[in-house]
């Protein structure tokens, strides 16, 4: 394929839903801290008393089985808020945040959460707004988990990356994800095999859907892609990986 020139997709973190007074506000509260690749956040069972905005860096988000399997639920990037949002009431993880490159963070402590969402109704009404933001994304993935299937899995993950991480070629008809995304971690966000990954990504290429570029995925056709997972169009910040 050749080398195109492509342009960034602006891509919003979760954050969006917090006036420019209120988001002052969550920076005020929050402590910095740097850490390094490879590091958690927290770990499934945690207690879950802080929540974690990303300055800088990239954490997702997983849930293992007994067995050891791994699914990829969440990726994060800078602009996003990560953590298990339960003001005034004590309770656990339900994952695990791992950090995949050296981040910078701002910790919130839950206590002064609980502080400004007492004092500031406006502020309690912009992070409902966020919560709800985060229902809506855990809906939408467990809807294209479940109802069409793996093709339909991978054609929607695909998707989510591509308004996560995407830049547009200059006529506007590919789009680069410009993330290495390796068969494994595709194969843990949709909950098969690396294998079967492999094959339909392959059956894709074939079809003109899909092509590679120094190791990262191009999507070409994304009318097919939306058509084989039923997209149903939603905004960008619920459609994200």
């Amino acid at each position: 394929m050749l080398k195109e020139h492509y342009n960034v997709i602006e891509a919003h973190g979760n954050t969006n839903c917090f006036s420019e007074q209120n988001f002052n506000r969550l920076l005020v509260t929050m402590k910095e801290r740097i850490v390094p690749e490879g590091s958690h956040l927290f770990w499934e069972g945690d207690y879950s008393d802080k929540l974690f905005y990303i300055k800088r860096g990239r954490v997702k988000l997983t849930k293992s089985t007994d067995e050891g399997k791994e699914l990829i639920l969440y990726m994060y990037q800078a602009g996003d808020m990560v953590g298990q949002a339960d003001p005034f009431f004590s309770t656990k993880h339900s994952f695990t945040a791992e950090v995949i490159e050296e981040s910078e963070v701002g910790v919130i402590e839950q206590k002064d959460l609980e502080i400004l969402i007492c004092q500031h109704c406006d502020f309690a009404i912009d992070f409902m707004k966020w919560m709800g933001i985060h229902h809506r994304l855990t809906q939408t993935k467990f809807r294209d988990l479940m109802m069409y299937g793996k093709p339909g899995a991978l054609c929607s993950t695909l998707i989510r990356l591509g308004n996560t991480y995407g830049e547009k070629s200059s006529d506007g008809e590919n789009i680069l994800i410009n993330k290495k995304i390796t068969h494994t971690d595709l194969s843990n966000m949709i909950g098969a095999t690396r294998e079967s990954v492999n094959r339909m990504l392959s059956d894709l290429r074939k079809k003109d859907a899909v092509e590679y570029e120094n190791g990262m995925i191009v999507i070409k056709d994304l009318g097919m892609l939306q058509e084989i997972c039923h997209c149903e169009l939603c905004p960008n910040e619920i459609c994200r990986i």
